[in-house]
């Protein structure tokens, strides 16, 4: 399918984790219909954590720390889906208790929260994570007590190969790269791109390593890489290299708090060429912090609230009226209610190429503004499953 321009506003990890919520209690009422419990040896799993009057789940996210965004709206997506199903009876006769812990976007404080949700408080499934490092952080705990761990929008592969208890609700690196390359070529017309890598970072080594594959195979030249790790502040030595190659584009496969400052790093420098990653950007603290650098840069992403499916449009009209603080609270929150939907269905359903627009802080831009963002969709959904019916 040809590329097609869309306005959008940004929601998508809400959707995201509203989607692992559903995916999450679908694999409660299997597991207990299959008579399944768990066999984790600190006290916690299906069995022991539904005996209760409620149904102990456990979120681990980001809610403060250099990546704040992503915990935040996802957690807006969990709260909405826990709310949701509670209204509705819950499952199995019981409701929902969410038990959230921050781990304040911060190496290692993953793996403690999750001790502490399995072993201590009981917890049935785990929630989280953005970042794919810290869903590898969680992993091998979920996987070695039996309690399944959903991430909305974990996108290494490595994240679900850990075992048979992970899940996700997300494409995958795999995907997003070789959509990116082939917007490089085909949108960007790029011959000769360069590529600046967080080395710290297993989402940003692997989306750079699938993009280069594919668009190397694809005739394209990787002119030159360079490397940073996650935190940093000054770009200018790795930027002045790049400078010195002439790239034809900047594939930068970060997260939002850096590519920021990597982009008025890279003007002041005077690289004009295009920038453009992963969904690792997808933050209005993007445009806070890159200014007017952003403009005109891409991105690639999840979710459009314009997709004219019922169940996206419900969402989308119960998350503009729970939600009216600040724009920046659309995005992520849509992320986690779609994982659910990509998880049901056989097939990778979308993704979006996105070009960042700058918006003055003065303006007010209404949810359906076209004037909010534009995005390129690569490749559409076919017939939602009956299961969001």
């Amino acid at each position: 399918m040809q590329p097609q321009f869309a306005c959008t506003k940004r929601m998508k990890r809400t959707w995201l984790n509203f989607s692992a919520v559903a995916l999450m209690s679908a694999l409660i009422i299997t597991g207990c219909n299959q008579g399944g419990g768990s066999g984790n040896s600190g006290g916690g799993g299906g069995s022991n954590a539904s005996s209760g009057d409620t149904i102990k789940v456990g979120e681990f996210a980001s809610l403060t720390g250099k990546e704040a965004t992503f915990g935040q709206m996802s957690h807006h997506g969990t709260e909405l889906a826990i709310n949701e199903l509670n209204a509705k009876g819950g499952v199995l006769g019981k409701k929902f208790e969410l038990i959230t812990e921050d781990n304040q976007s911060k190496p290692g404080e993953s793996k403690t929260i999750a001790i502490k949700l399995i072993n201590r408080d009981n917890v049935v499934a785990v929630l989280g994570e953005v970042a794919s490092g810290r869903s590898l952080e969680v992993a091998p705990i979920c996987q070695a007590n039996k309690i399944p761990q959903i991430s909305p929008s974990s996108t290494n592969p490595k994240v679900t190969e850990m075992g048979d208890y992970i899940f996700r609700v997300c494409f995958i690196d795999p995907f997003q790269g070789t959509v990116m390359a082939k917007f490089a070529k085909d949108t960007l017309k790029a011959k000769n791109v360069a590529v600046l890598t967080d080395v710290a970072s297993p989402y940003s080594v692997g989306l750079a390593t699938y993009f280069k594959e594919t668009f190397v195979k694809d005739g394209g030249m990787i002119v030159m890489e360079q490397k940073y790790s996650g935190g940093d502040k000054d770009f200018k030595a790795q930027l002045t290299a790049l400078k010195g190659v002439t790239p034809e584009a900047i594939f930068i496969p970060g997260y939002y708090t850096d590519v920021g400052l990597i982009a008025r790093q890279a003007r002041d420098l005077g690289l004009t060429v295009p920038l453009f990653g992963g969904d690792g950007w997808e933050s209005t603290k993007l445009v806070e912090i890159g200014g007017p650098a952003i403009e005109g840069a891409y991105f690639s992403t999840h979710f459009s609230p314009e997709e004219k499916d019922p169940v996206k449009q419900a969402f989308v009209v119960t998350l503009r009226k729970r939600i009216t603080k600040r724009r920046m609270r659309w995005r992520r929150s849509v992320m986690n209610l779609r994982c659910c939907w990509l998880m049901r269905s056989s097939e990778l359903e979308q993704l979006k190429v996105r070009k960042c627009a700058m918006r003055s802080p003065r303006r007010k831009i209404s949810p359906a503004s076209p004037a909010a963002s534009r995005s390129i969709k690569i490749a559409m959904p076919q017939n939602p499953p009956s299961f969001f019916k």
